[in-house]
């Protein structure tokens, strides 16, 4: 009986030096991305994302507006708007946080909106979900100029402050387009498995502020 209770507590220990590795791998990932077409002094005084390990104490996957709740919240830098994210793909974004706890807005709810494009072509669009299969999600508004072929992966397209470019969504199961259409639907399935979620990373873009600042006129700019 010792020695199981031992080897559990083994196996949380190596199960956390397992997600901080990860964290440190996606840090170095991360400079390695910025340092394409840059100078070298011009990277290393920052990163731009930080991730922050946590985990999953409660997820709905089966209603329409589905949320998850981690076990990290404010005291952990965790705050309203970041992306979250597992290794195999996008969740969901933050929605509310305490000391201690965040909510997250699962991609499987019908209010979600992310930002997506196919990574072969860069063609752009909005993923959201009909509330139907928990596997599956929508990428709508796909100019019908895309190439488009089942199986294609979808990707961030990192024009929000929320997720880097390229995380990675899932794969073009099937797509539809009438003749009058001038846009695909995409049905995309998710490389996540959303009903089975335990160690999750939420990202923290350092320059979120900075961006949004510059984007959001104050009252006397010209609307």
């Amino acid at each position: 009986m010792k020695s199981s209770v031992t080897d559990y507590f083994g196996l949380e220990t190596e199960n956390q030096k397992l997600v901080d590795e990860n964290i440190r791998l996606r840090k170095t990932l991360e400079s390695y991305k910025r340092l394409e077409g840059e100078r070298l002094d011009s990277v290393f005084p920052s990163e731009k994302f930080q991730y922050i390990s946590a985990k999953v104490i409660n997820n709905s996957y089966s209603k329409t507006r589905n949320q998850l709740t981690l076990n990290k919240g404010s005291n952990d830098r965790i705050e309203k708007e970041m992306g979250v994210i597992t290794t195999k793909g996008i969740v969901g974004v933050i929605s509310n946080t305490s000391k201690n706890y965040a909510t997250v807005r699962s991609i499987l709810n019908t209010n979600s909106q992310v930002s997506a494009k196919l990574k072969k072509s860069n063609h752009a669009g909005f993923l959201v979900w009909d509330g139907e299969d928990p596997n599956i999600v929508q990428l709508t508004d796909v100019p019908r100029l895309a190439p488009i072929l089942v199986g294609d992966t979808i990707v961030t397209d990192g024009k929000s402050t929320i997720f880097p470019r390229d995380m990675l969504i899932g794969t073009i199961k099937e797509y539809h387009l009438n003749d009058a259409d001038d846009y695909y639907q995409l049905d995309v399935l998710l490389f996540n498995d959303m009903t089975n979620l335990s160690n999750v990373y939420a990202i923290e873009n350092r320059e979120a502020t900075e961006i949004k600042q510059l984007e959001n006129p104050d009252d006397n700019a010209e609307q």
